[in-house]
């Protein structure tokens, strides 16, 4: 299974990477909204992490335009902050509030691809 990791915070990129390969994923990253769009294309992910705040392009820009060409793939939004309110994020698969702790990320892709094979 490959996941894409998108979050403009270069930190977060290596942490996330190197957590999510420890599980047996093959991971990919951008860290930028345009870099993900380019990398979808080429590498064709299972699964997609998006940051939501990133700058010129945000996470909800992205998700709009992959859910476009995609609607079937599996995209959990990433943010430090609360942002259930916002209807957007709705057509996104999963929410999951950014953290060090891997543990709830990890579950949910765990879910989400066992939903999905």
């Amino acid at each position: 299974m490959k996941i894409l990791v998108v979050d403009d915070e270069k930190n977060i990129l290596k942490l996330y990477k190197a957590e999510l390969e420890d599980e047996g994923y093959t991971v990919v990253t951008a860290n930028s909204g345009r870099e993900a769009l380019d990398v979808y294309e080429q590498e064709e992910p299972d699964i997609i992490t998006l940051d939501i705040m990133m700058p010129e392009m945000d996470g909800i820009q992205v998700l709009r335009q992959i859910k476009q060409k995609a609607p079937e793939i599996p995209i959990i939004m990433l943010t430090a902050y609360d942002y259930r309110d916002d209807f957007s994020v709705w057509v996104s698969d999963a929410y999951v509030v950014k953290s060090s702790d891997l543990t709830q990320l990890k579950a949910t892709i765990r879910q989400i691809l066992e939903k999905k094979s």
